[in-house]
């Protein structure tokens, strides 16, 4: 096929994706609405698998994988009666942003793939991880409580894979993303999140080995999680390992309202942090700051 008929055929599953963005973005908004209709259930599952069967055939795979998520998801909805409440809507909103995102990227890069998008990716296998939990909590008749244990596991799992990586600002930058994602587990656990922020810094620390950092955080996660989920709150308390590690550390920390976000000293490592962490009018801003000072 030449690069004409690529580049019409590209063209087209973009505007038809954003035709079904449209549809998911509606659904979603008022989820509670409508899962009560089952023909607006269906057009969801619908945009979601066609969105998925477009990627597949132009070989985008994070695109296809995320779809896919998607539309697992609205076929529990499909078949089982669920009670939405408002951390429902907010895990299908998230994946929904994370599909338009990919789009979004698809359409504004000519040389788009799927390398592009491996943290993307990565965030949003962690929230659709929360989101089946969640779910088939709901559909066991539970409070909507999910075991917390299992919902840290989970992200832990992924750490594990990132420090497995070669160490790099990339990797140190996927667990932040981690640490974000576990600090929403219990956002209003003032311990777990001082425990996440001292984590962030600790993650940061190129003074020493990342195997000696990853063998501290990953303990400290695990027994952290645990304690969390028996309701031990207050044993949740930085180690004086993982203390040492966060006071050494050689980057520094800035707050923002989901928690630590650290910003390595390398301009690349800084850069890519602000990338992912702020939007374009807000890296704008901030760079209109740090102009007028200089």
């Amino acid at each position: 096929m030449d690069t004409a008929n690529q580049q019409r055929i590209l063209g087209y599953f973009i505007e038809e994706a954003k035709e079904h963005l449209q549809t998911l973005e509606q659904g979603i908004l008022q989820l509670a609405i409508s899962v009560q209709d089952t023909e607006t259930v269906n057009e969801m599952f619908r945009a979601a698998h066609s969105v998925k069967g477009g990627a597949a055939m132009l070989g985008y795979t994070s695109i296809q994988k995320t779809a896919h998520r998607l539309e697992d998801s609205f076929k529990i909805l499909k078949d089982n009666p669920v009670d939405v409440d408002q951390k429902l809507e907010t895990l299908f909103l998230n994946g929904y942003d994370h599909l338009q995102d990919l789009i979004e990227r698809l359409e504004n890069s000519a040389n788009f793939n799927d390398s592009d998008a491996v943290e993307i990716l990565q965030q949003a296998e962690s929230n659709f991880a929360i989101l089946d939990q969640y779910l088939q909590q709901l559909l066991s008749g539970g409070s909507g409580q999910v075991n917390l244990s299992g919902r840290v596991t989970t992200i832990l799992k992924q750490m594990l894979q990132i420090f497995k990586q070669p160490d790099s600002p990339e990797s140190r930058q996927k667990l932040h993303i981690c640490c974000r994602n576990l600090s929403e587990i219990a956002p209003e656990e003032a311990n777990w999140q001082q425990l996440l922020a001292t984590t962030q810094k600790a993650i940061t620390n190129k003074k020493y080995p990342y195997s000696t950092i990853a063998q501290i955080v990953i303990k400290e996660i695990k027994q952290a999680g645990d304690y969390l989920n028996t309701g031990q709150a207050q044993k949740l308390v930085a180690s004086r390992n993982l203390q040492q590690l966060a006071a050494t550390a050689g980057g520094t920390a800035s707050s923002t309202s989901g928690g630590m976000v650290s910003i390595p000293r390398d301009p690349q490592g800084a850069a890519l942090a602000l990338m992912k962490t702020f939007n374009k009018q807000q890296i704008t801003q901030i760079f209109q700051i740090i102009k007028s000072r200089i």
